[in-house]
């Protein structure tokens, strides 16, 4: 296969042409592929070597690298610090020479040797990130030597200054911003064209295996091409945003692993996340039906449907086929819809139907993140700030466990700023956590909840119903829907969110009065059945208790399936507890509840004989 070029490669060939002052940053700690003249591959090199090579190969008669911690060197050329020493006039010792501070400066001497013009040289500046504490508050020796890097990019003609960071701005911003002297060049991870380089060819492919399972296996796809195609191109897409450090690594991996060509993508979970079964791969199709969710979720045929619908998308691997990136959530849902309809009990029945556990349902109230810092409390805190050892909250759940529904609960309440990640994770499907670790979403399903859209606020503040429970589902979940975009593209002001979201938005349904009464029984089978089996306590209602709890509980649907919980609370559990109490029964007993009298002040229930 043709070897693929990447694009920061071409950019630094057209740009070190113009550009005195090249800024690298992104992917820089990986190793690369050298492109030969006759399209192969030259060697692999890390990125100090490339570079190197690649000036030399542009015709500049000297590179010389540094760092803070090793000074001036070149590891490749023997007389390059010796060149680079008469080019500075310098004759101490190079090897000592510190970014700021006392005494002759790295930027000093790289001032020197770059302002003359006989020798076309170029300065490489390692590590830069690690130069200074923080690019907002410098002390005036580090602001200097800074100034001094910029006053060489200004001064010279034919040499270049090349400075190597994690993001650019590492640097201070008035180094780079509004210079047109500098070229900034973001070095991403390898593309789909060099995944496929890495991976497709006669040469490439076979490696990624032991001799036996070569020799035995591959003369079946050498007759069966279009699923070893099938195969390789799965293998690409989940690798995206890999670097090719861990390319190699999944190739070693794969060849130390891999007994069967074809389990060769199962050594990506097991690279990703330590495992090798997937969860996914494991899911009784059986329970993926609407009446396993009607057992937990009453009354929300319309959202219960919808979710099935993008949760069978998912299984089957269908989901974000329009897109480009292969590495997205399972499923992303927005759960929207008054208080108390079902939204976090329908989470946590996925939880427990694909993962075999409702724990697996990790929730955020987003209440907790309404301030500027709180991407911090999720995604942990950089490198010297408090709170860096803990990492993130989110971060850190989903590294314990990747195969998980994450429930981020009222999500408008969440700071702006968050939304930012969201839309990462969304996209990419994974994020550099504070400590530096990557972590991926691609096997999680994301699911925010909202109240969105079931009020209005004038211009004083002042709220009012945009929908009521009068309102037949299907006009209550256009107001919604509407009031939903209306909040991204107008209030927000972010529609790109509202975009990654798509037509996954579920709007949930009030609880009707029909439906009050299913989860009613629902909740008073359940506290008598753990009556039963917790203490041998036989709880029966008459016809007339009953209805006397229901219509309290219609009385109260505003509140949802919370606002019925309530009332169960109120006028069974509690005064349930002081017949129990004050009658001195533990255990062992049959109780009918012939009535409940409610008061003002509380309910008494009516035993019957």
């Amino acid at each position: 296969m043709e070897n693929y070029i990447p694009k920061w490669h071409k950019e630094l060939e057209l740009f070190t042409k113009v550009k005195p002052l090249i800024i690298l940053e992104g992917n820089v700690l990986d190793s690369y592929q050298y492109p030969s003249k006759d399209g192969g591959i030259l060697f692999t090199p890390r990125l100090s070597q490339y570079l190197d090579y690649f000036f030399k190969d542009a015709g500049y008669q000297n590179v010389i690298f540094y760092d803070n911690l090793r000074g001036f060197y070149n590891d490749f050329d023997a007389d390059a610090i010796k060149i680079f020493a008469n080019l500075a006039k310098e004759d101490g010792n190079l090897n000592k020479s510190k970014f700021s501070g006392t005494g002759t400066t790295a930027p000093e001497i790289i001032r020197n040797a770059l302002a003359q013009n006989e020798t076309s040289t170029v300065a490489v500046m390692d590590f830069a990130s690690r130069y200074i504490i923080t690019p907002d508050h410098m002390e005036q020796a580090e602001i200097d030597s800074f100034t001094r890097l910029l006053q060489s990019s200004l001064e010279t003609l034919k040499n270049r200054l090349v400075l190597i960071v994690n993001k650019v701005n590492d640097l201070p911003a008035w180094f780079y911003l509004q210079n047109p002297n500098v070229k900034i060049i973001t070095m991403g991870f390898p593309s789909k064209e060099e995944r496929e380089n890495f991976v497709k060819g006669e040469k490439k492919f076979p490696n990624f295996f032991r001799k036996n399972v070569r020799e035995n296996q591959m003369p079946y796809y050498e007759k069966h091409p279009e699923e070893l195609l099938k195969l390789q191109d799965r293998f690409i897409a989940l690798t995206e945003g890999l670097s090719l450090k861990e390319l190699n690594s999944l190739k070693q991996l794969c060849k130390n692993e891999c007994d069967n060509i074809r389990d060769m993508c199962d050594i990506v979970d097991l690279y990703k996340y330590g495992i090798r079964e997937n969860a996914w791969k494991n899911l009784d199709r059986e329970k993926i039906t609407p009446a396993t969710f009607e057992r937990r979720v009453k009354g929300q045929n319309a959202a219960i449907s919808k979710t099935l619908d993008i949760v069978k998308r998912a299984i089957t691997g269908l989901a974000g086929l329009q897109g480009s990136s292969h590495s997205r959530p399972k499923g992303v849902l927005f759960f929207a819809g008054p208080t108390g309809t079902g939204k976090t009990e329908t989470a946590k029945t996925l939880a427990e139907i694909i993962f075999g556990d409702e724990n697996s349902c990790i929730r955020f109230d987003m209440s907790e993140y309404s301030q500027s810092h709180s991407d911090q409390k999720l995604l942990g805190a950089p490198p010297g700030y408090v709170g860096y050892e803990a990492g993130g909250q989110l971060t850190n759940a989903v590294k314990k466990n990747p195969f998980s529904v994450l429930l981020f609960d009222e999500i408008e309440k969440a700071h702006p700023s968050i939304f930012d990640k969201f839309l990462q994770i969304l996209e990419d499907g994974r994020m550099t956590d504070g400590q530096g670790n990557t972590v991926y979403f691609s096997e999680s399903i994301i699911i925010f909840t909202s109240n969105l859209g079931i009020f209005t606020a004038d211009k004083f503040g002042e709220r009012s119903a945009n929908v009521t429970i009068e309102m037949p589902y299907e006009e209550m979940s256009v107001k919604v829907h509407q009031a939903i975009e209306d909040y991204f593209k107008i209030n927000l002001g972010r529609p790109e969110i509202l975009n990654r979201i798509g037509e996954n938005i579920v709007v949930y349904d009030y609880i009707r009065p029909n439906v009050a009464e299913k989860i009613l029984r629902a909740q008073l089978n359940k506290i008598c059945k753990n009556l039963e089996a917790d203490k041998k306590i036989s709880v029966s209602f008459s016809d007339n208790a009953f209805n006397v709890l229901l219509e309290s509980a219609k009385g109260n649907l505003s509140n949802g399936g919370r606002g019925i919980g309530n009332i169960v609370e109120s006028f069974f559990i509690n005064p349930l507890s002081r017949y129990l109490f004050d009658n001195n029964i533990d255990s062992d007993a049959q109780i009918t509840v012939a009535d409940i009298k409610i008061s003002s002040i509380n309910a008494e229930l009516i035993i019957g004989k």
